[in-house]
């Protein structure tokens, strides 16, 4: 494993620094929050955009969760892959769905509305904006709100920075923490 290239801060520091900002304490124990409370500022920024879409979102988790497993693994974002496997599976999204991001073009598992948002990262990750024909595939799938249009394509992209956050600093996952589930195995390419 590669050293941080910030360092993480101890545990109580952390919770002290989670404190100050107004981010919640359990944050604190997961080695990006670790990271980001160096800064405590933008530790909190960044907490308040994801906590909106995880906790409060419009747009349905599953969707969510998928979309955020196929950028861990077109970035080879271990440690996105690895902490948005529990979250998924903690929300319901089987393994069998989780594995399929992989090659999300041949699962099965997947229908109109999952290919759509599956799309839609793979054009941010590649391209840096979702294409018109996955844009229309979204409107037609996910309906005509906006708001969760909006939300789909601010998740795409808060994840996709994570990751690249991730990639940057050299954030390791904590310890314990098996990496790449469920077999261990990265992906073979990735797109930083």
């Amino acid at each position: 494993m590669t050293d941080p290239r910030v360092p993480l801060l101890p545990v109580g520091e952390a919770k002290a620094a989670a404190d100050e900002a107004g981010v919640p304490n359990y944050m604190a124990e997961l080695a990006i929050f670790q990271v980001l409370l160096n800064h405590p500022t933008l530790a909190r920024a960044l907490n308040d955009l994801l906590a909106t879409m995880l906790w409060h979102g419009k747009l349905d988790t599953r969707l969510r969760e998928l979309a955020i497993m196929r950028i861990g693994w077109l970035t080879a974002s271990d440690y996105e892959w690895t902490q948005h496997w529990r979250v998924a599976l903690r929300l319901g999204v089987s393994a069998d769905d989780l594995v399929g991001v992989q090659n999300w073009q041949g699962h099965n598992g997947f229908g109109p509305v999952e290919r759509a948002v599956l799309a839609a990262a793979d054009d941010v990750v590649r391209d840096g904006a979702v294409s018109g024909d996955s844009w229309a595939a979204c409107e037609r799938e996910l309906g005509p709100d906006p708001a969760v249009l909006i939300e789909l394509v601010t998740a795409i992209g808060a994840w996709r920075m994570i990751a690249s956050i991730l990639h940057s600093l050299k954030v390791p996952l904590e310890d314990g923490v098996d990496s790449w589930p469920p077999d261990g195995q990265p992906p073979a390419q990735a797109i930083r």
